[in-house]
């Protein structure tokens, strides 16, 4: 009985970039059905963080995070666009 299938890098990334938005405490569903952000910028926003190299650290700071929101670390290759997106949603 094997694991199911291995997730590609863009799907690892894709999901990486979801839990950071959520633990920051921004819908990306929201933000893009409201129009703070189009389906271009969220693909930049997968491939930023497939090159960003932090995919452990990223990882382990997700783990850790017990209350919420909490700012993304420094590290984050999304630290400005989820500012922005925040304050959207939040006014």
């Amino acid at each position: 009985m094997d694991g199911g299938p291995i997730p590609s890098e863009m799907d690892r990334h894709f999901w990486l970039t979801r839990s950071v938005a959520r633990v920051a405490g921004v819908s990306l569903t929201r933000a893009m059905a409201e129009g703070g952000l189009n389906a271009d910028e969220y693909v930049r926003m997968i491939e930023r963080c497939q090159v960003g190299g932090c995919e452990t650290a990223c990882a382990d700071w997700l783990a850790a995070q017990t209350d919420w929101p909490a700012a993304p670390p420094p590290f984050c290759a999304h630290v400005e666009i989820l500012a922005r997106l925040s304050r959207r949603q939040a006014g």
